[in-house]
């Protein structure tokens, strides 16, 4: 058996085959663009090993894919590729649409002849797990309930924009023509192997750069924070267990405005890695401009994912934030492996020198 990742060199999709191949024998055929955010580096320890076979390669590549899912016969496909960054997304929204649009729409049509095909046995049994967000739900006020499943669709980023149209691509391609399909929606994920253009990557190495800690406008925006191990272990869950058709959310309970979030950082490292001066990191904080339609409060209900299926976070933020930032003390050498003259000039030209 094999199962077909997508976008498995990124943040979430590397930590997802991280976490597989060290639980499982089961092969992992693994298919990434490899553009600025997705590094082979965090996949090092299985170089070599015949449970994953790496493909460089774009998902809207139809002849690829063909030949992909011809060749290795997958039992699943689990889709993590995509373009996440909202700011980017503003500044250049076409790749979105480009890779969270007409690539899952390339994707689903390669997987669904592949899955045509299929004997009646093994066509039962197969599944296509696609990874969404919680942004396709839009914002919420402080009093608002966090979103469920049944939340109706209001993105207001092109990329939140993008991937709703994904999922319902792919809600489309089950009812239509019966595609065995599941759906997940995350809250914000942080961890091990985070691209640091993301809050709390991004916090930790400017601080321990000396350089200034942005915070857009108020620093009041309120996420959900699900540590991405966390999230591996659900979706793999989601895959084992999950209803065809359903759509399952997956959050961490954990509520932080992001200048909660930016403080419980200084604070670990002024305990981890104090300044030289004794200074608290928190002095380096900088309010800068907020950014265009940033939503106020992104907050999931993942209550259903508990009671169907019986999953839910084993990590607290505390917890979770702690481990994560050790392993930011601990790996530097694959920080500067991915922050490279390209990611330097895009974090000058996005925050003004700030």
């Amino acid at each position: 058996m094999t199962v077909l990742v997508t976008g498995g060199a990124g943040f979430i999709g590397g930590n997802f085959v991280l976490d597989w191949l060290r639980q499982l024998d089961e092969p992992i055929v693994n298919i990434d663009k490899l553009t600025y955010a997705g590094n082979l580096q965090t996949l090092s320890v299985f170089e070599g090993d015949a449970r994953h076979h790496f493909v460089c390669g774009d998902i809207g590549d139809r002849v690829l894919l063909d030949k992909l899912l011809s060749e290795h016969q997958p039992r699943a496909i689990v889709n993590f590729a995509a373009e996440s960054h909202v700011d980017r997304s503003i500044h250049g929204p076409g790749e979105f649409i480009q890779t969270n649009v007409v690539g899952t729409f390339a994707l689903l049509e390669a997987t669904r002849a592949y899955w045509l095909g299929l004997s009646d046995q093994a066509k039962y049994a197969f599944r296509f797990l696609h990874v969404s967000t919680d942004e396709v739900y839009g914002t919420l006020t402080p009093d608002d309930p966090p979103f469920s499943e049944m939340n109706r669709y209001e993105p207001n980023s092109p990329y939140s924009a993008s991937k709703a149209a994904s999922d319902h691509l792919v809600r489309a391609w089950h009812h239509t023509y019966g595609l065995p399909v599941l759906t997940t929606n995350c809250s914000n994920n942080y961890g091990p192997y985070h691209f640091p253009e993301k809050l709390i990557p991004l916090v930790i190495l400017h601080a321990l750069a000396g350089k200034p800690l942005p915070i857009y406008g108020d620093g009041q925006q309120v996420r959900d924070w699900l540590y991405v191990k966390d999230h591996c272990s659900a979706i793999r869950r989601v895959l084992e267990a999950g209803a065809v058709g359903e759509t399952y959310n997956v959050g961490g309970w954990n509520e932080k405005t992001n200048l909660e979030v930016v403080m419980a950082i200084c604070g670990l490292l002024d305990e981890l890695k104090p300044r030289q001066d004794g200074v608290s990191y928190a002095q380096q904080m900088t309010y800068v401009q907020d950014r265009p339609g940033h939503d106020r409060r992104y907050a999931i209900d993942a209550s259903k994912i508990e009671q169907a299926l019986g999953w839910k976070p084993a990590e607290t933020f505390e917890t979770g934030l702690r481990k994560t930032v050790i392993w930011y003390l601990e790996n530097q050498s694959w920080v500067q492996g991915v922050t490279s003259g390209q990611y330097r000039q895009w974090l000058e030209t996005h925050y003004h020198g700030k």
